[in-house]
């Protein structure tokens, strides 16, 4: 509009002058606001322009001159050293010749000197533009932000007039342009000296740039006029913006730097383009005497192209000048080819680009741990559902996963439904560029999911050792918890060094502890789900109906939790304390962290379960507890005597305001004896005399139980080893640490029979006979050779099998090794006497048994029956309806799309025999290969036992009521077990009906022990003394070494590791506490089996249909974990117990196996005790074994007598019971009699004693 309104002056002005306008037109331009400061309004642009090509073609034909006489001079002393070459050949040099030669060879040392000269300074201003010093960096860095910086005025300029006078002293802008180009001509003065090709660089992009942009700028100066030409130009630096990101260490990846790459190739292309079609239609033809010019803005023009270059062409905006046109002809070529590759490609680099890329940013004063290896739905979902537990008062941590997969929709809705606590990042741990991502080295701890369904365990194993070592690599002080499949693959971490136990590393190995949880089961039905209950967090889901699920889920909301001890307790022996707590605090306490005062000691923290009335109470000693909350267990923290003992209510008990007295470090211990010398506190001399001084007061303070100091040290002994060990490693603990495992024994021994004079072990024990490993902790035997346990289907049926294990096992040649040597160690644990251990008969491939040989030829009582667990036959052969328990499990992992699919095996094997039908008279007969055992008559428990009393129903006549326990896979297809149920599919597995009663068992529940084990590892320490039998860590060094069972020499430091506590079941039908059975309360039976044999109860296991008033042939059990005080028993219960090692039963020998707790499916009380002396002798026993079957024989016929009474292994603690003995049936006499005259015929079971 103002160029019509300058056009209508023009036409007046003509039209009234008189004077004629000369043809010079084309150059002049009416007088207007746009060029003020020429009254003729000539366009000065040309100047502009013309310094640029001066520059750029004047340079370059300096260059072309400079190389042309350089050459031509290079060809002329070329031809003279020629010359002067064939004349000294020819001879025919002369003094003057050599005269005048000399002042040649001083130019040529001058020139030599002055090139030396000019490469020093080369090299400096090389130096200065690559980059590789900092000096050099920042250089670079700041030509490419002043470049960007003159861009941004150009922008700014550019809704100005393409030529306007400005100000230069006035005008700011030009100011500043004026200060970025007099620097960028200082650069371009380095880099032409640091160019080695001098024409090359003069062709350069960037020095085509400085040619068109720097010199106009002095110009606009000399001339006091503005032109904004070609600036457009320095929009081409963009260009270099990778190099620039490269330089600064943001670029690192290829994808990154190539989409870099591409954005500022096409962002630069599409900018500069702009600012020429700017350029030209703002100023029109110069041939047109600049009138077909148009009004665009310069984004007005970036518009055009970006719609030209998409082939989109709305039209709205075109070019109308002829260079314009002609431009866009060109353009329109090169931007269309390179918007259909460029940008395609930016796209998908865009799209690859890891949406789960960025950093993990820390927030102060919250901790967060590292989650990595399998990541999937089912793996994540369980673990953060019993990480995030509402029971765990105490989760501030917040959790970071991380994985090289993108989550799929489903585990993405589940992290953004915990997005408060949780976080992902892709990724590899094996990158240490994304460990940095996730902050490895200031988290908390880093914990590894295995996929515990893969079908090569092995490969599964190597896969998270190899995490481990690039976790550790990168931060050696991290903690790492990590799961592993193979028990043999938990030797290759203790090759990492900077693996350390002391820091809370720890392995959980599913395998171990799977299958020592299924081996528990074999000893005490049930224990598996108890056990597998207290460390998963449930919620307490409440039932009105008066049902066996009611009782289950009361007990199923109980968990693990540890706490440490008000001082009100100290001095108080464990059992008292125990009995306190659960009576008033309503707790259960079931083991110690104790501390020992010998600071010379190998390891001074070690956990103690169901340690007896020796160990006493220290000052700040942490307690062991199942609760269900862990609130509860803030009571034992906060209980006061003094303003708590009157208080019934135990919510009531909170902090209280008393100080709490703070003793010595001797003081703090109050014991039975000193642990460190064995002797008694006033003859100790480990303790300094003021301690002495003061024990008086002590005692008074705080009173000891009924075991006499001063008799301490002959029923007390220390046996810990004085010497370091190098294998022990030693692990620190979060809430304390440990050495052995918890069933090793403290520094003392309970009224150990060995250090008895007088006893008849001593005699016995043979210094050259080696019947434990060793630690000490398990059954030994010399290796024996397959063929030697291999029974043929007849021999295993002419063989009499009774009270024994029965491991069915699904398996093949190309089967991967589940380790069965896990599932045997705790049936061969040292605290089982000889005669106590279960016979164990394995029915499988034989191909597959040899694999698994090598790591259990050291075990005695081991037995293989070639088969198939699917042939009844073989079941038959094996006696599985006469056995303890029947093992089920499958070592066969195919990756079979159908997840029903996957157990196949097992639920056929666990259907097959529970449709079987037996013979009751063949039951009756077989029972009496070694030594018939009437029902409510214990077999092999010595006399004064707590457990006598108990036997597993004898006449099964349907394999409905045979004990079995199925490992399964998958968690759904537990609902195919029983047929009786009414589970649903989608029912969690531990609210299923064959879970609940301990026959089925799958390892998904093992996945809650990895936050039990980061919350507590004391937890984990527990567990795994629990079910494996006692294994320590120098045990697993000692397999490490050679992957077998070292066989050592009876000495009284291993055979004290025997004296741990195991798990049992207690019978309430008859024995010492019939009375507490009809009707009894379970607190009343809590605290009588503590006080008298020291043994703690900690659950019950029931019969489904107890709770019926009417009579049920169901003989079907559940578990019920720690029941409250006022819980009623009735008859047919099984008490869980925690039991001592009984020295007095090892002098006892009179069966096969131990049932003291196999009753599995007995619920009646029997009426009639009987009692058979036995009568197979082995003619290969030598003469003191045949002294002790005579003298077992006789204490056995003294058994017929009317009365008898029940003593325990404590003396000041003996709880008197009279039994009545009842004479035997008539039928029962004729059975026997019959079988007595066909005993002859039935060989009797192998038996690996002789040879051990």
């Amino acid at each position: 509009m103002s160029n019509n309104i300058n056009a209508n002056n023009l036409n007046t002005d003509s039209s009234s002058s008189p004077v004629n306008v000369p043809k010079m037109d084309a150059l002049i331009i009416p007088v207007t606001m746009e060029v003020p400061c020429d009254s003729r309004g000539q366009r000065m642009w040309w100047a502009f322009l013309a310094s640029s090509m001066v520059t750029f073609f004047g340079g370059l034909f300096i260059i072309l001159l400079w190389r042309t006489l350089k050459y031509l001079w290079t060809v002329c002393c070329h031809c003279g050293v020629k010359n002067k070459e064939t004349q000294k050949i020819n001879g025919g040099g002369d003094t003057q010749a050599d005269g005048a030669c000399k002042p040649t060879d001083e130019k040529e040392e001058n020139v030599a000197a002055e090139v030396g000269w000019m490469t020093s300074v080369k090299d400096w201003a090389g130096v200065m533009i690559s980059a590789q010093t900092l000096t050099g960096r920042v250089l670079v860095v700041l030509v490419f932000a002043l470049s960007i910086g003159a861009l941004v005025i150009y922008f700014i300029d550019s809704s100005n007039p393409i030529e306007s006078c400005q100000n230069f002293y006035k005008d700011f802008t030009l100011q500043i342009d004026m200060a970025f180009n007099v620097f960028f001509l200082l650069y371009f003065g380095l880099r032409f000296i640091a160019a080695n090709d001098k024409l090359w660089f003069w062709l350069e992009v960037n020095s085509v740039v400085d040619f068109f942009t720097v010199p106009p700028v002095f110009v606009s100066v000399y001339l006091n006029r503005s032109w904004l030409g070609l600036r457009f130009l320095r929009a081409l630096r963009l260009i270099q913006f990778s190099e620039i990101l490269q330089f600064l260490n943001i670029l690192k990846t290829s994808n990154s730097i190539k989409l870099v790459n591409l954005c500022s190739i096409f962002i630069s292309t599409w900018l500069t383009a702009a600012g020429f079609i700017h350029l030209v239609e703002n100023s029109g033809d110069p041939w047109e005497n600049f009138q077909n010019n148009q009004p665009l803005t310069y984004w007005e023009c970036v518009y055009l192209l970006m719609v030209t270059m998409s082939t989109v062409g709305y039209g709205d905006v075109y070019a109308k000048t002829t260079l314009g046109r002609l431009f866009m002809v060109f353009f329109i070529l090169g931007g269309l080819a390179m918007f259909a590759s460029y940008v395609p490609e930016i796209i998908e680099l865009i799209g690859n680009r890891k949406k789960y890329g960025g950093s993990y940013s820390a927030v102060s004063g919250r901790k967060h741990i590292v989650v990595c290896g399998h990541i999937t739905l089912e793996s994540v979902s369980n673990f953060l559902k019993d990480f995030l537990h509402k029971d765990r008062d105490d989760v501030n941590v917040e959790i970071v996963f991380l994985h090289n997969i993108s989550p799929n929709l489903e585990l993405e809705a589940l992290f953004k439904r915990h997005f408060t606590q949780v976080e992902f990042y892709q990724g590899s741990v094996l990158n240490p560029h994304d460990l940095a991502r996730v902050k490895i080295e200031s988290a908390d701890a880093c914990l590894i999911l295995a996929n515990k369904y893969c079908a090569d365990p092995d490969a599964e194993d190597a896969s998270n050792i190899m995490r481990v070592i690039s976790i550790k690599n990168y931060h050696p002080k991290i903690r790492i918890i990590t799961q592993m499949l193979q028990y043999h693959n938990k030797a290759h971490l203790l090759n990492i060094p900077s693996w350390n136990w002391k820091e809370g590393d720890d392995a959980i190995c599913l395998a171990e502890l799977k299958l020592g949880f299924i081996a528990q089961s074999c000893l005490a039905p049930g224990l598996s789900t108890m056990l597998a209950n207290l460390f998963s967090m449930r919620s307490f889901i409440k039932i009105e109906e008066d049902t066996w699920q009611k009782y289950y889920l009361e007990g199923v909301a109980n968990e693990m939790y540890t706490e440490y001890l008000s001082s009100a307790f100290v001095g108080l022996s464990f059992p008292a304390v125990c009995e306190l707590v659960f009576a008033k605090l309503k707790l259960l306490m079931i083991a110690i962290e104790y501390k020992s005062e010998k600071r010379e000691s190998r390891s001074r923290k070690r956990i103690l379960i169901n340690p007896g009335n020796h160990v006493k109470i220290q000052e700040g000693t942490l307690g062991f507890f199942i609760a269900s909350d862990a609130k509860e267990v803030k009571r034992a923290y906060f209980y006061c005597k003094a303003c708590h003992d009157d208080i019934t209510d135990p919510k009531r008990i909170k902090k209280c305001g008393c100080k709490r007295p703070k003793m010595s470090i001797y003081k703090r211990m109050r014991l039975a004896c000193c642990f460190d010398c064995g002797r008694s506190e006033r003859d100790c001399s480990c303790m300094s005399g003021s301690v002495h001084s003061n024990m008086d007061t002590l005692e008074r303070a705080f009173p000891l139980s009924s075991v006499s100091v001063n008799d301490c040290s002959t029923s007390l002994r220390a046996f810990e080893d004085e010497q370091p060990s190098t294998l022990s490693p030693k692990k620190k603990q979060r809430n304390g640490g440990m050495r052995n495992s918890p069933n090793s024994s403290p520094k003392l021994m309970r009224h150990d029979p060995l250090l008895i004079p007088g006893n008849e072990q001593i005699d016995n024990m043979d210094a050259n006979v080696k019947k434990y490993d060793s630690t000490g902790m398990f059954h030994w035997c010399p290796a024996k050779d397959i063929e030697k346990v291999i029974l043929t289907r007849s021999e295993a049926a002419m063989t009499v099998l009774s009270g024994h294990v029965v491991v069915c096992i699904f398996g093949d040649v190309k089967s991967a090794l589940i380790g069965l040597r896990n599932l045997v160690m705790p049936l061969r644990a040292s605290n089982f006497h000889y005669h106590e251990l279960k016979h164990i008969v394995f029915v499988g491939s034989l191909e597959y048994l040899r694999r698994e040989w090598e790591t259990l030829h050291n075990f005695p009582k081991v037995s293989i029956l070639p088969g198939t667990p699917l042939s009844r036959a073989d079941l038959r052969a094996v006696n599985i309806n006469l056995c303890d328990m029947c093992v089920i499990l499958s070592a066969n992992q195919n990756n079979i799309d159908d997840a029903s699919l996957q157990d196949k095996e097992c639920i056929l094997a666990s259907l097959n025999i529970k449709s079987m039908q037996f013979d009751d008279s063949i039951g009756v007969l077989q029972a009496n290969s070694q030594g018939f055992t009437p029902p409510g008559m214990d077999r092999t428990s010595p006399d004064n036992s707590p457990v006598h009393g108990l036997l597993r129903q004898p006449s099964i006549t349907t394999g409905a009521n045979i004990p079995i326990i199925t490992e399964l896979v998958n968690d759904s297809n537990v609902q195919f077990l029983d047929q009786d149920d009414d589970d649903d599919p989608d029912t969690e597995l531990y609210l299923t009906q064959p879970f609940a009663c301990g026959t089925a068992f799958a390892v998904s529940v093992l996945d809650s022990l990895m936050s039990a084990t980061y919350f507590n590892d004391n937890i984990l320490t527990l567990i795994r003394t629990l079910v494996t039998g006692g294994a320590t860590p120098e045990l697993e060094a000692l397999i490490a070494e050679e992957n077998a069972l070292r066989g050592g020499y009876s000495t009284p430091q291993t055979l004290a590791n025997r004296d741990r506590c195991r798990v049992a079941q207690l019978a309430l039908y008859d024995g010492p506490f019939a009375d507490l059975g009809d009707g009894g309360c379970y607190g009343d039976l809590f605290c009588k089996a503590l006080k008298t044999y020291n043994m703690l109860c900690f659950g019950i296991y029931r019969l489904r249909d107890a709770h019926l008033s009417t009579p049920s042939q169901c003989t079907k059990r559940y578990v019920i974990t720690n029941p409250p005080y006022e819980f009623e028993l009735v008859p047919t219960d099984l008490i869980f117990c925690l039991m001592q090692f009984d020295h007095n039963a090892g002098q006892s020998r009179a069966s096969l196996s131990h049932s003291s707790h196999s009753s599995y499916s007995s619920s009646k009380k029997s009426s009639s005790v009987h009692s058979i002396p036995s009568t197979a002798n082995r003619p290969n026993r030598t003469k003191s074994r045949d002294s002790r079957d005579k003298q077992n024989a006789t204490r056995m016929n003294r058994m017929g007598q009317a009365e008898k009474k029940w003593f325990t292994d404590e003396p000041d603690n003996a709880y008197p019971r009279n039994i009545q003995i009842k004479p035997m049936s008539t039928h029962m006499a004729n059975q026997i009699n019959q079988y007595k005259s066909t005993s002859s015929l039935i060989p009797p079971i192998r038996e690996v004693e002789d040879e051990c």
